[in-house]
């Protein structure tokens, strides 16, 4: 019976040896050198092998019909082919390069992230609230960026060409519909929102993506702390007001709020330095912030809220007038946003949110009242699908709502109502494609339909990024822009359009060890802009949107933190030549609020010694353009160029305790912003004028700062 059992035997291997089928192929980059020691093996098997040094591999299997034959080598993706095993011979397999996430290539033309998890950041929180010069302002500090102009008088982001209402303000993707204070005329305003609660900070001069729109020029996004990293609590004493904020944690939910009074009436008392302006009551306002969090296992949701009340009395020098003409203002002002981001399995995540803001401004002007009121809502929901590290989906829609009205009132009784009430929607699709980790491309569009314009529009994106070394790359962006006339307009006119602007951007960024270098030149086309036939919009103005023009430039971005022990600077320049015909422009003109050079250095100095941080920043600003009516040229002549020198110094009294001092155009440089010439002529025919110059040539502010916190070290450093 032995023989019969081997015999047996035998034909059992023979027919395993026979059953068995070859696996080959060869594995090679994307240039077609071979790979080495790639694992090739058939999926839930244990056949496979290891390519060798000419990329070649083979193995034998007995497993048949369809089966996955798996490719893995470490900074390749993973490579999957199924067929049945007969064809799985002589195969030639390309690997690609993994998409590295922090040596790849990125989008950046026409964008400056400031966030200490941002990879291409080019500031920091610390650096844009210990600015010389800022005093604690976000826009102070990014007015020290490229594609940005000092408009002392003004206050708001003024954006490569731009006007001050052609950048608007997002908090964690929702809308701040009035981010700005309401001041009087020629008296800068600052932003609402302090520093404290926000953990980045995105600002687009330019090219920004399809998931935002209404803006001409520039958007600003702002992302609030996730999850704080302890309990504690900030006290300030300033020279104009006090500050209180404090920060409570329970298990995964936390809440943060932040309180400041301002008053600037103890200032003005000890420096009476006034120019045009006498005050009745300085500004004085109650201001806060709050956020709460609840982070879940698969979600996070934050409920942000802001409240701002201010009130102002001062009498105004007008050339018009023999004597001042009184401003009064009261503010009041609250935004509330929410937001819910729930991540679901396979790389599917869904952000929903939705904010609402009530804006009143009470008004006196001379003996005449103004009163205005504003309501808007925004409500947004977007998907995003990472399919791959290749290639990201988003896509999204949202709704916003804009309720303003305003009434005017004179002594003798007249009055006049007006107002609009609008409904925009939109939706947005926007694709990231890395196709490998030197190039790169985002392609969007966005489609808007308003309501009360009875319009809509469709505006393409796109944005190209090729790496030329391991630390430099270009980058190119094109993008449609398209935004609703501002409200001084839409208040009159129901039969306006949207203004639209287009955007061509070349960048080139060089990033190595904590030194950056971006350079970037723009051309922005501006279509559609209202025109209106009297000096300023009225209820029987004649509107149109036949204005246009132009803005082009170069703006070049130096920062360098590792030259020099313990000194942190950056320098900005911007060239910008722009015109356009719009608002009563009787030819196409510079307008004025365009300096064609821009530059500002900003330092910091640790003196270990002194255990102080010191600050020193310079701006300037090349000659404005103003109008001459005495001459017949439009807009021809130029102011002198304004020039400011701040600093700043925190001493560590101890580890949670500093003092501060701050000194803003600290050489009382004689600044003038433009000029008001009278409505009429002299006798001698001519149209006398006064200068338009900042309330005092230079501004101080001493504080004391206070942390308690558990690792009894934090302090407010990055808060100053």
């Amino acid at each position: 019976m032995r023989k019969p059992i081997l015999t047996i035997t035998f034909l059992f291997y023979s027919l395993i040896i026979l059953a068995q089928t070859t696996i080959s192929g060869t594995i090679t980059d994307g240039k077609d050198n071979p790979i080495e020691g790639a694992n090739i093996y058939l999926e839930g098997t244990y056949d496979g092998a290891s390519s060798d040094e000419n990329g070649k591999f083979s193995f034998e299997t007995s497993e048949t019909g369809t089966q996955n034959l798996i490719v893995s080598m470490i900074s390749f993706d993973t490579y999957m082919q199924a067929g049945d095993v007969s064809y799985l011979k002589d195969l030639n397999i390309k690997l690609l390069a993994a998409i590295n996430q922090l040596t790849g290539v990125t989008l950046t033309a026409g964008s400056f992230q400031a966030g200490d998890n941002s990879k291409v950041s080019v500031l920091k929180p610390l650096d844009i609230v210990t600015t010389a010069g800022a005093a604690g302002d976000v826009v102070g500090a990014l007015q020290t960026l490229p594609g940005t102009s000092n408009i002392s008088e003004d206050g708001r982001l003024f954006v490569r060409g731009g006007g001050g209402g052609e950048t608007q303000v997002f908090v964690d993707g929702l809308r701040v519909f009035q981010f700005f204070n309401a001041t009087p005329n020629n008296i800068p305003t600052r932003g609402r929102l302090s520093p404290f609660l926000f953990k980045g900070i995105t600002f687009s001069t330019g090219g920004y993506s399809a998931e935002y729109g209404q803006a001409l020029s520039s958007v600003l996004l702002l992302n609030t702390t996730d999850e704080p990293d302890q309990e504690k609590t900030d006290i300030g004493v300033l020279s104009v007001g006090a500050s209180l904020g404090r920060t409570e944690i329970w298990g995964n939910k936390s809440l943060s709020f932040n309180a400041q009074y301002t008053n600037l009436a103890p200032y003005y008392w000890i420096i009476p330095n006034e120019q045009g302006a006498r005050w009745n009551k300085p500004f004085e306002s109650i201001a806060g912030e709050a956020v709460f969090r609840s982070k879940t296992k698969k979600g996070m949701f934050k409920f942000y809220t802001g409240f701002n009340q201010a009130k102002v009395d001062v009498d105004q020098e007008d050339i018009n007038f023999e004597d001042f003409v009184n401003f009064k203002l009261k503010n009041s002002n609250l935004y509330v946003n929410s937001t819910y981001k729930h991540f679901f399995d396979k790389e599917w995540t869904m952000t929903a949110g939705a904010s609402i803001s009530s804006d009143r401004n009470d008004i006196g002007f001379g003996e005449n009242d103004i009163n205005g009121n504003e309501t808007a809502g925004h409500i947004k929901v977007k998907v995003k699908k990472n399919f791959s590290s290749r290639f990201q989906l988003n896509i999204g829609a949202e709704h916003f709502i804009s309720d303003y009205e305003e009434t005017f009132a004179t002594p003798d009784g007249f009055g006049l109502d007006s107002g609009f009430n609008d409904n925009l929607s939109a939706g947005f699709v926007e694709a990231d494609i890395f196709l490998s980790n030197k190039f790169a491309m985002k392609l969007g569009v966005r489609g808007e339909y308003s309501s009360f314009l009875e319009d809509a529009n469709i505006a393409p994106r796109i944005a190209l990024a090729y790496k030329t070394s391991d630390k430099g790359q270009f980058s190119l962006a094109y993008g449609d822009f398209y935004q609703n006339p501002l409200s001084e307009s839409l208040k009159f006119d129901q039969s306006l359009n949207f203004e639209k602007t287009s955007h061509y951007i070349f960048n080139y960024q060089y990033l190595s060890d904590r030194k950056t270098l971006r350079a970037e030149a723009f051309y922005k086309d501006y279509d559609q802009l209202v025109k209106f036939d009297t000096q300023m919009p009225q209820v029987n103005s004649q509107f149109n949107n036949l204005g246009g023009g132009y803005a082009t430039g170069i703006d070049i971005f130096w920062k360098d933190n590792k030259s020099i022990k313990n000194l942190d600077y950056w320098a900005s320049y911007s060239y910008l030549d722009t015109e356009r015909d719009f608002r009563d422009f009787p030819e196409r003109a510079t307008p004025n609020f365009a300096p064609t050079h821009s530059l500002s250095l900003v330092t910091k100095y640790w003196v270990e010694d002194w255990r102080s941080q010191v600050g020193i920043s310079y701006n300037y600003g090349s000659g404005r353009p103003y109008d001459n009516p005495n001459t017949p040229e439009f807009l021809a002549e130029k102011t002198r160029s304004l020039n400011s020198l701040n600093v700043n110094w925190a001493y560590l009294i101890a580890p949670q305790k500093i003092l501060f001092f701050s000194v803003s155009n600290v050489t009382g440089f004689r600044n003038v912003n433009g000029y008001q010439y009278a409505n009429t002529p002299n006798m001698d025919g001519i149209f006398e004028r006064r200068a338009i110059r900042p309330t005092a040539d230079a501004f101080f502010v001493v504080g004391f700062f206070w942390t308690i916190s558990d690792d009894k070290s934090s302090n407010q450093l990055d808060n100053l």
